[in-house]
């Protein structure tokens, strides 16, 4: 798979930029739990990274070893850290030979695990009618036209999102999803659970993040 230039420049000035947490990390409610152990003195970029190859990579490649023979195709993953806002760019598609992340995105979490909408995940729930995002390794699976556009349906390979399918959990676009939304309020919209993206970058999404591979979501 090739991957232009100008993409993969793009994804590596969004890791300094975007992937980190937009709170005040001098703030007393500035991390989410995964990053509380860390000092408060790391630049933002350096926080992102840091989590990023030492935290959630490992944590993929350990989801691949595991779900191995249901993944046919290895070479492209996506990686969501719910630990991060809504405003953030928590959407990674990484190459996995290579350990670095082609492009990065914003991604809707569900009404259920943020009942308050502040634009950060409380909880998850794999209970039909929660609209919660759940986590979890996930197959992609069938592409397909529906409601919402060209989607990307997801099959649940661990117990807590093993009713993925039947919950209709997909990747689709949404126009909730806007980085000017993301600028203005603090957050953007929520889903009923699915992975909703922006509807600018969705084609790019579903070709890069095809089907029979993993999509890895974690907090």
């Amino acid at each position: 798979m090739e991957f232009s230039r100008r993409r993969l420049f793009g994804a590596a000035a969004t890791l300094a930029a975007g992937m980190a947490l937009p709170r005040s990390l001098a703030s007393e409610d500035a991390l989410a739990a995964p990053f509380e152990a860390l000092p408060l003195n790391l630049t933002r970029s350096s926080l992102a990274q840091d989590r990023f190859s030492g935290i959630l990579l490992p944590q993929a490649r350990a989801a691949l070893d595991r779900h191995g023979a249901r993944i046919p195709h290895r070479d492209m993953i996506g990686l969501v850290d719910f630990s991060a806002p809504s405003r953030a760019a928590r959407f990674y598609l990484v190459d996995m030979p290579a350990g670095q992340i082609i492009s990065t995105h914003l991604v809707a979490h569900g009404k259920g695990s943020d009942p308050a909408n502040s634009g950060w995940v409380e909880r998850f729930s794999n209970r039909p009618g929660s609209n919660a995002s759940c986590q979890g390794a996930f197959l992609t699976s069938a592409g397909y036209v529906g409601e919402h556009g060209a989607s990307r349906r997801l099959e649940g390979l661990d117990a807590g999102n093993n009713m993925a399918l039947s919950r209709s959990i997909v990747i689709h676009g949404a126009d909730y999803v806007d980085a000017g939304m993301a600028a203005t309020q603090g957050r953007i919209g929520r889903s009923q659970g699915c992975f909703a993206v922006s509807r600018s970058e969705i084609a790019d999404v579903l070709e890069l993040l095809g089907q029979g591979r993993l999509l890895y979501a974690v907090k």
